[in-house]
C-alpha cells in the first residue's frame, strides 16, 4: 500500500494530528504553514479526521484583517484511557482524556489473595463472561475472582463519568512487582499479594478487558509519571526512589525507561547494605518497624521506667505514627530515625555512585515524608556522596503510578490511533 494515494493521505493526516497535538488549536492556513502541506491537502485531511472524530472546528482566529478563520483542534474527548496502579494497601484509578488530563481519579480497597467474591453464573454464563451496563460482555479465560473484582472497580469509575466501555482504549496497570517486558509475566510480587502472579499477568488482564492492556512494574510507572507531569520534567538522567511495602527505583535517561534483562533494572531490593542484609528487609516499612522495636528493646533493658514510658507509645506503633512523633520532637522517635535515615543514605550513595544522577526522588507511603527526610538526607549527600545529586520528593504523590500508567495508555492510543490511519 506504500507509495498509493491513499497511504499518502494517512501520512498526511497523521502530520496534521501530531501538529495540533503539539501547537493547540491552528486555523487550515497555519496547519499548511507549520507542515508544509498544500492548503487543498490540509482541507481534504482535516474533513477526514473531523469525520473520523479527531480534531474539531472550535471557534474563530483573532486575525487583524480579514474574515476570520475557523480554528481546528485535537478531539481530546474522542477517546479516553485509564492507569490502575494495583497496590498492596489500595487499588488506585484514573481516567484521561487523550491529553494525558486526569479526569477522575478513585481509589478502592486492596485484592485478597483469600477473596471469595465470585459472581453467580446464568445458565448460559461462565464466570469469565461479565455484562456491564453498557452492554459490554468481556471475557476472562482466566476465571479468577481479582479479576473480576479489578473490572468491577474501573466499571464503577466509568459508570460515575458516564462512560462506556467502547470509549476506553487502553489501559495501562503498574504492578509491585518484576514484569517481564517480552511476556508481561511476573517474576517476583511483593509479599501482601504473593501468590497472585498469574492473575495479574498481562496475559491475564488482557483477557479481562476489552481494551489494549499494558502493564509495568510501578515504580517505573511512578518515574515516568514524575517525568512527564511531576517534579522530574525534562531531567535527563534520574532516579525515583520508592520506600514504602517494599523498595525499588525507576531509572530514566533521556526519557526512556531501563527495564533491563528480565526487567530486573532498579531492583534495588537486592542491594546489600554493609551487614549484608537486604536493602528492602531495612529499608521497607517492615524494617522500619523492626528497627523501631529495637530501639524498644535497647530502651527496656537501660532503664524498666522508661520502658514503660514507650511501651505506650509501642501499642500504636507504626511508620506513620513514628513520623508525627518525630514531627511532634519526641526524642525516641528521633533517635530511629536518625539511624534509619542513614541506612537510606547508605543505598543512595551506592545508586549515586554507580549512575551518577542529577536528580533523586524520594516517593512512596514513607519516601514521601520529605520534611523529616530531606534535610537530613541532604547534609548526608553534601558530606558523603562523591557524585552529589538533587534529592527532592515527588510532587505526584499517591498518583504518581497511575500518572505513570496513564502516560503509558496514552502514548500506545496515540500509535494506534495512528496505525489504523494506514491500514
Amino acid at each position: 500500500m506504500a507509495g498509493t494515494p491513499q497511504y499518502i493521505r494517512n501520512l498526511n493526516e497523521n502530520l496534521i494530528m501530531d501538529a495540533l497535538i503539539t501547537q493547540g488549536s491552528m486555523s487550515r492556513a497555519d496547519i499548511s504553514r507549520h507542515t508544509g502541506l498544500s492548503k487543498p491537502t490540509v482541507s481534504s485531511a482535516v474533513e477526514h479526521l473531523i469525520e473520523r472524530n479527531l480534531v474539531k472546528e472550535t471557534g474563530r482566529a483573532d486575525n487583524a484583517q480579514g474574515r476570520k478563520a475557523t480554528l481546528i483542534q485535537f478531539n481530546e474527548m474522542a477517546y479516553y484511557v485509564c492507569g490502575v496502579d494495583i497496590g498492596a494497601t489500595q487499588i488506585r484509578i484514573a481516567l484521561s482524556d487523550l491529553s494525558g488530563q486526569i479526569i477522575a481519579y478513585a481509589t478502592y480497597p486492596p485484592m485478597d489473595r483469600d477473596m471469595e467474591g465470585m459472581p453467580e453464573r446464568g445458565p448460559e454464563q461462565s464466570y469469565g463472561d461479565t455484562e456491564t451496563d453498557s452492554g459490554i460482555v468481556t471475557s476472562d479465560s482466566s476465571e479468577m475472582p481479582v479479576l473480576h473484582k479489578l473490572y468491577s472497580y474501573v466499571d464503577q469509575l466509568l459508570q460515575k463519568n458516564c462512560l462506556q466501555w467502547n470509549d476506553i482504549r487502553c489501559i495501562g496497570f503498574g504492578i509491585p512487582g518484576v514484569v517481564l517486558p517480552e511476556s508481561g509475566k511476573i517474576s517476583r510480587i511483593v509479599d501482601p499479594l504473593a501468590g497472585m502472579e498469574q492473575q495479574f499477568s498481562r496475559e491475564a488482564l488482557a483477557s479481562a478487558f476489552p481494551c489494549d492492556v499494558l502493564l509495568d512494574n510501578d515504580v517505573n510507572l511512578a518515574a515516568l509519571g514524575e517525568y512527564r507531569r511531576g517534579a522530574a520534567m525534562e531531567s535527563r538522567l534520574f532516579v525515583f526512589f520508592s520506600i514504602g511495602a517494599g523498595t525499588g527505583a525507576g531509572i530514566m535517561v533521556h526519557g526512556h525507561l531501563l527495564h533491563g534483562l528480565g526487567g530486573l533494572t532498579g531492583e534495588v531490593a537486592e542491594m546489600r547494605m554493609e551487614n549484608g542484609q537486604r536493602l528492602e528487609d531495612v529499608l521497607s516499612a517492615e524494617g522500619l518497624m523492626q528497627l523501631a522495636n529495637r530501639h524498644h528493646q535497647k530502651k527496656g533493658e537501660a532503664s524498666d521506667l522508661h520502658a514503660t514510658t514507650l511501651d505506650s507509645h509501642n501499642a500504636n506503633r507504626s511508620p506513620k505514627a513514628i513520623f508525627e512523633a518525630v514531627r511532634r520532637g519526641e526524642i525516641w522517635a528521633i533517635d530511629i530515625m536518625k539511624e534509619y535515615i542513614q541506612m537510606i543514605a547508605s543505598a543512595l550513595r551506592q545508586i549515586s555512585t554507580l549512575l551518577a544522577p542529577e536528580l533523586i526522588v524520594l516517593g512512596g507511603g514513607i519516601g514521601g515524608n520529605g520534611d523529616v527526610l530531606l534535610p537530613l538526607l541532604r547534609e548526608a549527600v553534601a558530606e558523603q556522596f562523591p557524585v552529589q545529586p538533587q534529592l527532592i520528593c515527588s510532587d505526584l504523590g499517591e498518583r504518581a503510578v497511575v500518572t505513570g500508567a496513564v502516560q503509558v495508555a496514552l502514548q500506545q492510543t496515540l500509535l494506534k490511533l495512528q496505525q489504523e490511519a494506514l491500514v
